[in-house]
């Protein structure tokens, strides 16, 4: 390996070590700009490159600014507090119960909203009614990190990293669902039946009392109407084949405003409640993702994957792109998967099959994604400590299957 591509790698191992250990306690995109930063200030990449790559980014960018509105109108209008205490008195004493609807929850929070929203959103509340109701919270904030990556490929808004992989090579509704549709389902219902097994002598015990739940405030409805609204809006936009960015720019937006006048709110509380931080981390990603492809190992990679057969590409794709999330975060990998895809020009199936492996390996490791390194953050502010070993444990018994089952339907389908 030459000097430059060694110093690129080794720019975007110690960026990634980085933006997962957070030194000095500074945001993760700080670190994210920074090796950007270094890799032209080295030389590495051009800065006609680095903007290039920047630019690649627009319709994540506004796709993740209208969920961040969405999800955080919804969160500071109680929408999923409710919810979660809708979840313990329907439970009526039975943890068996509550544990199903709070998994019913998190995948439907999942789908339409994204899995980051279900990390760092439905966490606390989860975690909140556990304590009323006095159960032992671990078997459900764990249901809220491994739903969030389990359902996140069921439609192309249930994860980023989703629009990261495809690019502008996004699938319509229809053809996602004749991929992802039976994978999908596989992949939540091992999910579902192993978390119930692990867990299944702690959801013996019965449950305190629920509280009452509250009624529905004019602030809760519009927001759960602007939930409703986005979700139709991304189905109809997916349905047509068309970019999520702006729609989703604009539902979320829609809705910001619909709360907002009818609690004749401040939109500064609104503003301040979203994680900006998540913009620059994601542009620098995509510059760190053009410095390795400009290292010339994902074209040594593409090379490769066109001498396989469509189902060798299918399984090393799926299994590789799970590993290789686990070891350098997911979206990066994310990142990484799409330009591979491009580079070797996968079929459909190849392609699906690393975003499978993108958004279902994670559930391994707290590293794998941002959404599980978000709800491990949620953990540990309700002052609970998971540790590594602890959830990789777990991740060994839950993903594997569920992946395999994803990978095998998805070689069924195709």
């Amino acid at each position: 390996m030459s000097l430059p591509n060694f110093l690129i790698w080794l720019i975007a191992a110690a960026t990634t070590m980085a933006i997962l250990l957070r030194p000095f306690r500074l945001p993760e995109y700080v670190w994210a700009c920074s090796g950007a930063v270094a890799l032209v200030a080295l030389g590495l990449l051009t800065p006609a490159q680095a903007g290039h790559a920047i630019l690649e980014g627009t319709d994540v960018y506004l796709f993740l600014v209208g969920m961040m509105l969405v999800a955080e109108v919804a969160r500071q209008a109680g929408l999923f507090d409710w919810l979660a205490v809708a979840a313990a008195d329907h439970a009526a004493g039975s943890a068996r119960r509550l544990f199903d609807l709070v998994f019913l929850v998190g995948t439907v929070v999942t789908v339409l909203l994204s899995n980051d929203a279900t990390a760092v959103v439905l966490t606390p509340a989860v975690y909140a009614v556990t304590r009323v109701v006095g159960a032992p919270p671990l078997p459900y904030l764990y249901v809220c990190a491994f739903i969030a990556n389990a359902a996140s490929f069921v439609l192309p808004i249930s994860n980023p990293a989703n629009l990261v992989v495809f690019g502008d090579r996004m699938p319509a509704l229809a053809p996602w669902l004749l991929h992802f549709a039976l994978p999908s389902v596989l992949a939540i219902g091992s999910t579902y039946v192993t978390l119930r097994w692990v867990f299944r002598d702690d959801l013996r015990q019965p449950l305190k009392p629920s509280p009452p739940l509250p009624p529905m405030t004019p602030a809760l409805r519009c927001a759960a109407l602007g939930v409703a609204g986005t979700a139709c809006t991304l189905l109809i936009t997916s349905a047509l084949g068309l970019r999520l960015g702006l729609p989703t720019l604009a539902a979320g937006s829609a809705s910001a405003l619909l709360v907002l006048a009818v609690t004749r709110s401040s939109p500064w509380r609104l503003v301040k409640g979203v994680a900006w931080g998540v913009l620059p981390l994601v542009a620098g990603l995509f510059v760190l993702v053009e410095g390795m492809a400009a290292s010339g190992v994902l074209q040594a990679l593409a090379q490769m994957m066109r001498g396989l057969s469509d189902t060798a590409v299918l399984w090393t794709s799926g299994i590789g792109a799970a590993l290789s999330g686990n070891i350098i975060n997911n979206l990066p990998a994310g990142l990484m998967a799409g330009s591979l895809a491009r580079m070797a020009d996968l079929s459909g199936s190849g392609t699906a099959a690393l975003l499978i492996g993108i958004d279902l390996g994670p559930n391994l490791s707290v590293s794998g994604s941002l959404a599980t390194l978000l709800w491990l953050m949620a953990v540990r502010r309700e002052g609970m400590h998971i540790g590594a070993l602890s959830f990789l444990r777990l991740g060994l018994v839950v993903m594997p299957p569920a992946l395999l089952l994803a990978l095998a339907a998805l070689h069924l389908t195709s």
